[in-house]
């Protein structure tokens, strides 16, 4: 007499969806886990830059965040967002102490915990309104992707024009997937990042058999989002571009130990290493010179004789100007004995060049408050400066990672970026390193080549494709020239790259919810 043989069990849609509510993991190690992916995460980055580890804190937080209540979900999220930036941003402590540092990490890190509690209530909500496998595995990945995007977008804007630092696709300067930035912009970048590693997890949690078939789904997406070739650049010149690094104290906070003139004048020094070298543009770093030339003879002598000397170069160089009631952090272009064009920064870093609502925050910190003793006045002109033909696009220091601030330049038909920086009040910490890395992914979104030049370093040309042409050592003197590619056209970055994150965000928003509606209708 022959059995027959056991029939295989199959999950019940309430099965699923019991599961699509259940933690992966208890709070207790959720808990630990939030705390290991902060250092996980900003491993990825520079200085360590191993930039896998990325994707491995990314999984690290959705897989504590999924089945949890909103208040124990905000608590993961705000965990690890806490021990991300602790560890990320550590360098603002150096020159001011514990406070800031704290107080930054802390801000950031309950938006951290917000984002989180939306992700995981689409990890609740969707299953409830579309169980099908299909939803399961493409739908819920993307739209958790969003909602993490929509949580950087965020944080990159508001309050006080956001904190843009820590985005995960700034951890992927030296990845294969940095090519990506010049299609869908950084934004996008960041949601294909959490998209890929969304799907995995879902993977992972199906009850369904046949998990090395369903493997292959993120194997696939990895390998066509790698197979996507690099933006052609249109190169149609180059202009030879001298760039010069100072080193020396220039922080904010070194004020009271440097000499008068010593900035302007380590400058020059520094400068006679192009003399004959035929540059067509000589670039110093944000805040180069202590004095105006605009307004100190001889601050404007001391230009006339460099830009003499170098055959009539022009010299585009960084100083605080003061005019129309305003103080501003200004790049002008010095030329045939003035001032012929000059840009503003738009974006003053907050609680850094400027205190926002100083009478509301002054009582927590007075001490800190009032070592920023002026405050700098948002620029609003335009940050293209035509030089002798060649259009120069000018970013300073964290306008760099200001997505508009950036296509705005390349949209005005900029050829070439310059990015003028001051590190000198972060010392040898990893500040200098992660900007450079974002620098490089700025030269890849925009297809143009950028010349990063600091008081005291890391400076370096980087190419259009990403690629470093030269660099200058971070704290010592020394001068790049080079002949650099110029480029035309714009990248879909450029054109779309805004739409990209905003089709993004509200399509994540409107999806939750929807879900959240529907499913208090369907829920079993």
């Amino acid at each position: 007499m022959t059995r027959n043989p056991p029939r295989p069990v199959r999950s019940r849609p309430s099965d699923v969806l019991a599961r699509a509510d259940a933690p992966v993991v208890p709070l207790w190690a959720a808990v630990l886990l939030a705390l290991g992916a902060g250092p996980v995460l900003d491993a990825g980055f520079p200085d360590i830059g191993f930039w896998p580890l990325t994707f491995v804190g990314i999984g690290i937080v959705l897989v504590a965040a999924i089945g949890r209540r909103a208040g124990p979900s905000f608590l993961v999220g705000f965990l690890a967002g806490l021990s991300f930036y602790l560890v990320h941003v550590s360098w603002t402590a150096l020159y001011l102490g514990p406070v800031p540092w704290v107080a930054l990490s802390v801000l950031e890190s309950l938006f951290f915990g917000l984002g989180t509690v939306l992700i995981t209530l689409a990890y609740r909500w969707f299953p409830r309104v579309w169980g099908g496998p299909v939803a399961r595995l493409a739908v819920l990945p993307v739209l958790v992707a969003a909602l993490w995007t929509a949580r950087e977008g965020l944080v990159s804007t508001w309050p006080y024009g956001g904190f843009a630092w820590g985005r995960v696709a700034l951890s992927q300067s030296e990845s294969p997937f940095a090519p990506l930035v010049a299609w869908i912009g950084i934004s996008g970048l960041s949601f294909v990042m959490v998209a890929i590693i969304a799907i995995t997890v879902q993977v992972l949690r199906e009850p369904a058999p046949g998990l090395v078939r369903r493997l292959a789904v993120p194997g696939i997406v990895i390998v066509a989002v790698l197979a996507v070739p690099a933006w052609p650049t249109s190169e149609f010149g180059t202009s030879r571009i001298a760039a010069v690094q100072g080193n020396i104290k220039a922080g904010y906070f070194d004020s009271a130990t440097r000499d008068a003139g010593d900035l302007i004048d380590g400058q020059l020094d520094a400068s006679l290493e192009v003399i004959g070298e035929g540059a067509d543009m000589i670039v110093w770093p944000e805040g180069s010179s202590e004095y105006d030339p605009a307004t100190v003879a001889s601050a404007a002598r001391s230009l006339d004789s460099l830009s003499g000397l170098a055959g009539g170069a022009p010299i585009i160089l960084g100083a605080i100007q003061e005019r129309e009631d305003g103080v501003f952090n200004t790049s002008m272009l010095w030329q045939n004995g003035g001032v012929e064009d000059w840009y503003d920064k738009k974006h003053p870093i907050p609680f850094g060049e400027y205190v926002p609502d100083r009478q509301f925050w002054r009582p927590f910190a007075p001490d800190l408050i009032d070592l920023i003793a002026r405050d700098y006045t948002p620029g609003t002109r335009d940050g293209v400066i035509d030089v002798n033909g060649v259009i120069t696009g000018i970013s300073i220091c964290f306008d760099i990672v200001d997505d508009a601030v950036m296509r705005d330049s390349v949209d005005r038909g900029a050829q070439v970026l310059l990015a003028q920086t001051n590190n000198a009040d972060f010392g040898t910490t990893d500040e200098n390193q992660q900007q450079l890395a974002i620098t490089r992914l700025r030269a890849i979104e925009t297809s143009r080549s950028v010349v990063s030049i600091s008081t005291v370093g890391l400076s370096a040309i980087i190419g259009p494709r990403g690629e470093t042409i030269s660099t200058v050592p971070a704290y010592e003197p020394g001068a790049l020239i080079e002949d650099v590619p110029l480029s035309r056209g714009l990248t879909p970055a450029v054109l779309v790259g805004g739409q990209v994150e905003g089709l993004i965000v509200w399509w994540g928003l409107g999806a939750l919810v929807v879900s959240g509606v529907l499913g208090r209708r369907r829920r079993p």
